[in-house]
């Protein structure tokens, strides 16, 4: 079964407190001594109690362990210390380069606008000419792919739209065929009433002729 992490705070109970130290601290200790006596270690642990009591376990003496501590994070922080100038040394020659960089393209932008060519000597400015004309040929290259796209663009909507229109066409054909189909029925009823014989007789009924 996993258990959940056990959250760890302070002891507010000052009894509480100094038992659990006194425990703990006993335990520390002992670890301490085990790990020097089982693994050949040099072990150093420096306790303060809450009220600036000290504890101390050192496997040989102290002020040795703490002194070969101090020149080892010395001999850290001076390797620290030598590739942070490195680093820094190095960020600094990429910062000149990126800046000069960026002069030189604010340069050469500027005389491809046509300023500050007093300077310029002829290779110069028939470099600058033959960008121009490079650039020149690639713009008129792009507006006419953009002329040709357009285009295409404009053929393949006038297709649709005289497909649509020949739909239309025939629907309209279709509508007056039928429309003078159904004339023609009309007038052909019409014509056929006007046909029945009708007869008029004056006078009484009996002198209706059979």
């Amino acid at each position: 079964m996993v258990r959940g992490k056990v959250e760890m705070k302070r002891i507010e109970n000052a009894t509480s407190r100094q038992v659990t130290f006194s425990k703990r601290r006993n335990g520390v200790l002992k670890k301490a001594y085990e790990l020097s006596v089982l693994c050949d270690a040099q072990v150093a642990l420096i306790i303060f109690s809450q009220k600036g009591r000290l504890y101390e376990f050192s496997s040989s003496n102290m002020q040795r362990i703490i002194q070969r501590y101090m020149e080892y994070t010395k001999e850290e922080r001076t390797a620290s210390n030598i590739d942070d100038v490195v680093r820094m040394q190095h960020l600094k020659k990429e910062t000149a380069f990126m800046a000069r960089q960026i002069e030189l393209l604010e340069n050469s932008q500027r005389k491809l606008l046509g300023h500050n060519l007093g300077p310029c000597s002829m290779e110069e400015l028939h470099e600058i000419e033959n960008c121009l004309e490079r650039s020149l040929k690639n713009i008129t290259t792009r507006k006419s792919q953009l002329f040709k796209n357009e285009i295409e663009r404009l053929q393949a909507k006038e297709k649709v739209l005289l497909m649509e229109n020949v739909e239309l066409r025939q629907k309209f054909a279709l509508m007056r065929t039928r429309n003078a189909e159904n004339y023609e029925q009309q007038l052909s009823l019409s014509t056929q009433s006007s046909e029945v014989e009708t007869e008029l007789f004056i006078g009484p009924p009996s002198n209706k002729k059979l």
